[in-house]
């Protein structure tokens, strides 16, 4: 067989991997596409050490290490994923991003605490009821 069928094939299958994990928003989505970049890859290990004719095998071998890695791979990003989604209740990259940076801004100084207990006095909401949000966050990220 000629090697620019399964290269060529790799080529293909590595591009739709890369724009899955470039274009997805579901984390999921995201590590199947690098999964398929991985079998991508493997298949360009096997086609040339087949078309090389290499006596010790050494792509097949870097194969079976790239599959193990990949096994590795998946299991701690689907752990990930799922203590993220009952976190979060969402696996949207997107989302979580955002989330994060509002984590962040959630945190203030205490010097804008006046500021705040004024603001909060007009409404005619306490101080714990402004604070809800954030100390569930916090709560969940101490739990997690």
């Amino acid at each position: 067989m000629h090697l620019a069928y399964p290269a060529v094939l790799a080529v293909l299958l590595f591009c739709t991997g890369l724009y899955g994990v470039l274009a997805r928003r579901n984390a999921i989505l995201v590590l199947m596409s690098v999964e398929l970049m991985l079998n991508a890859v493997n298949l360009n290990l096997v086609a040339f050490d087949v078309w090389l004719r290499d006596a010790l095998h050494a792509g097949q071998a870097l194969t079976l290490f790239t599959i193990a890695i990949a096994a590795a791979e998946i299991g701690i990003g689907l752990a990930i994923v799922l203590a993220v989604y009952r976190n979060r209740g969402s696996s949207d990259v997107d989302r979580l991003r955002d989330t994060a940076e509002t984590d962040a801004a959630e945190t203030l100084p205490d010097a804008d605490a006046d500021a705040d207990a004024d603001a909060d006095a007009a409404r005619g909401t306490t101080a714990d009821q402004a604070t809800a949000p954030a100390g569930k966050a916090k709560k969940a990220e101490a739990t997690a």
